[in-house]
């Protein structure tokens, strides 16, 4: 029997290069696996590798202490003058400074450049810098901080300088 023709009675068995490694219940792996990634999380460890009886698990994480990711956003053109909308380029949590105890990156009625960062984007864990990719001014922030972004959702609205 291969892999893809495996019946529902074989789903507690674990393949290694094609063939059976150990019979596993699921639930039990399930667990294991959590208690690693506590583990991983609570020493900041990046990544794990374990081997046992022919089963081979691989567990990554992001490390805490990385730095923020740096992602390019979508621009759009909201009308024939000098405004354009900055949109979320993936969905996450919106925030408006690095820290909460933090000043905000940015204000309406700053100035911006090409580079800086507007805001963070955190999705699964990993907090992504979302930059402006063109010299304006902030005219109105359309998100509030902690909040919920999707995917092309505008979160600035700019005036091209």
């Amino acid at each position: 029997m291969t892999r893809n023709n495996m019946s529902s009675a074989h789903q507690g068995v674990c393949w290694n290069n094609g063939r059976q490694a150990k019979q596993v219940e699921l639930k039990d792996l399930r667990r294991e696996v959590a208690g690693f990634a506590r583990i991983m999380r609570e020493y900041d460890i990046v990544e794990m590798e374990l081997e046992t009886e022919g089963l081979v698990i691989k567990l990554r994480s992001e490390s805490k202490s990385s730095p923020p990711r740096s992602v390019e956003v979508g621009v759009e053109a909201i009308s024939e003058d000098s405004h354009i909308t900055i949109t979320a380029p993936m969905v996450g949590t919106f925030y408006k400074a690095p820290a909460p105890d933090e000043a905000p990156y940015v204000r309406v009625g700053d100035t911006v450049l090409p580079g800086q960062t507007l805001c963070i984007i955190e999705a699964m864990k990993t907090m992504n810098e979302i930059q402006s990719e063109v010299r304006g001014r902030i005219v109105e922030i359309l998100t509030e901080n902690a909040e919920p972004v999707e995917y092309g959702q505008p979160l600035f609205i700019l005036e091209t300088l």
